[in-house]
């Protein structure tokens, strides 16, 4: 596994972790209604429904994680959570927010290449 890859991976996770805290912790807060566009009355009654999404990006951080712990063990580890990234990343671009495309789906989809290529 190239420095590229696990960097690329790094920022993925990162990226994750950092929905996961958005998702889970400052939806309904000031930040979180500022960063997703919507207002408060809409963040009270979605909140559960955000913090799961922010419970699903942790698992998706975590799965990367494992792939990286695992050095070239962890190849196809990390080409399924980079994958689902990517498929979550173009469904939600498509279905909710085209920012989401190059937040979400472009990172892992640098990712993958990277490690495909190595």
């Amino acid at each position: 596994m190239t420095i590229t890859t696990v960097i690329l991976t790094a920022i993925v996770i990162s990226l994750h972790i950092y929905f996961l805290i958005l998702e889970m912790f400052l939806w309904d807060k000031p930040f979180g209604i500022r960063t997703f566009g919507h207002d408060k009355k809409t963040a009270k009654v979605s909140k559960a429904l955000a913090m799961n999404q922010g419970l699903y990006n942790g698992f998706l951080a975590a799965g990367l994680i494992w792939g990286l712990s695992l050095n070239s063990g962890g190849s196809s580890i990390l080409t399924f959570f980079l994958s689902c990234i990517i498929v979550a990343g173009i469904f939600g671009g498509i279905t909710a927010n085209r920012k989401i495309l190059l937040f979400q789906a472009f990172p892992a989809f640098l990712a993958l290449i990277s490690l495909l290529i190595a």
